[in-house]
């Protein structure tokens, strides 16, 4: 191998573990998006009734290993707070309100409060407490 072969194998090394690092820092957060703001998702949209105080929103695919995952904990979060529900929706069967809403990956959570508005959103798989943490700002 050249020593410029060398180097271009090191530097491509380095952008993908900076990009690694840099991703799985992001991955799960819950955030708000700018472009969130003010919109609303009902029963007809989710096609399932909103919960009494907040629902919790999944976009899943049938090869995502992570939303299995996501599914356990949102389900656990739903059990644990009295007026909480947990929605999940197959990403390739609802993909004008994927691309409404801007979802480039599964899973994607969003936390909507009461009237459906959304509040938080988390691309990847959240943990408990930040679901947790998001449902305080939604109820």
């Amino acid at each position: 191998m050249t020593t410029t072969g060398l180097v271009v194998c090191v530097a491509v090394l380095a952008v993908a573990g900076a990009f690694g690092v840099l991703r799985g820092r992001g991955d799960g957060r819950l955030k708000v998006r700018g472009n969130d703001g003010g919109k609303r998702l009902g029963a007809a949209e989710l096609g399932a009734e909103l919960g009494e105080r907040a629902t919790l929103v999944q976009f899943s695919s049938a090869f995502c290993q992570p939303c299995r995952a996501t599914r356990r904990t949102l389900a656990e979060v739903a059990e644990m707070v009295d007026g909480v529900s947990h929605v999940e929706l197959d990403a390739e069967e609802r993909l004008e309100l994927v691309r409404e809403l801007g979802i480039l990956r599964t899973p994607t959570v969003l936390v909507l409060d009461a009237g459906g508005r959304i509040v938080r959103r988390a691309a990847g798989r959240p943990r408990k407490v930040d679901v947790i943490a998001a449902l305080g700002e939604a109820v």
